[in-house]
């Protein structure tokens, strides 16, 4: 067995680990598996290994840093060409990045300003005219459930305002609501604060019915209280920092 088999053998069993928990986890909340999307987040593993899991039936892979994803999306492209892969920018992204973001991701779920949003429209715009992009670029409005500025994202209390702007772009299209639980606050609280602000999302812009929350250590709860997307990393791709086969 080559190094590339034994590597989509590791990957094919954690893949089928996340999906039974992500299942599980349905089940106890009384929901259907598929009302929950898997994005497979390949920060710091290589192109070869997002190759991998396309092989293996993952579409939705997610990047958290511009300048790395840049790179991996065009390797990727070169490795799997005819692979249905939709890529989601996750991290934080400063708005002089925006022009780089938008020829590659079909989704950007970390928007936390008007003037990134501002960005991300112009952006888009310049890319659709130059041929770049074929369609609206997908935003969530990362919201920040503790307050705490230095992880990204708009408090909550802010967030009406930020989306109304998103939704009056010509060039974004807003899906929803993305947040990080932070490691300070129990899960299930800060879920259910979470879950009650994308109710009120909702109740302005019905279409904005994303809520993209949980990771490997705490999607059970997220999905508990209704995220609709968990991003999953180390439990599909190992140990942030150790090299990949």
């Amino acid at each position: 067995m080559t190094a590339d088999d034994t590597r989509r053998a590791e990957l094919a069993a954690a893949l089928a680990e996340v999906r039974e928990r992500i299942a599980a986890a349905c089940t106890s909340a009384g929901r259907a598996p598929e009302e929950v999307r898997l994005i497979a987040v390949t920060k710091t593993f290589p192109a070869a290994d997002a190759a991998l899991l396309t092989d293996l039936g993952m579409a939705d892979l997610g990047e958290n840093r511009e300048q790395e994803a840049v790179d991996k999306v065009a390797e990727l492209r070169e490795l799997r060409p005819e692979a249905p892969v939709r890529w989601h920018m996750l991290g934080r992204l400063q708005r002089n990045k925006a022009r780089s973001v938008v020829r590659w991701a079909a989704e950007v779920q970390s928007v936390d300003s008007v003037r990134l949003a501002e960005a991300l429209d112009r952006a888009a715009g310049n890319a659709r005219e130059a041929g770049e992009r074929t369609a609206p670029l997908d935003v969530l409005v990362q919201a920040s459930i503790d307050g705490d500025p230095t992880r990204g994202g708009c408090p909550l209390d802010t967030l009406s305002a930020l989306a109304d702007e998103v939704a009056r772009s010509g060039e974004l299209r807003l899906r929803g609501l993305m947040a990080v639980a932070p490691r300070t606050m129990d899960p299930g609280e800060a879920f259910g604060s979470l879950a009650r602000a994308a109710d009120r999302l909702r109740r302005d812009h019905p279409t904005a019915n994303e809520l993209s929350a949980g990771m490997t250590n705490d999607l059970e709860m997220a999905i508990t209280h209704g995220s609709t997307c968990v991003r999953v990393g180390t439990a599909l791709l190992g140990a942030r920092g150790l090299a990949s086969p």
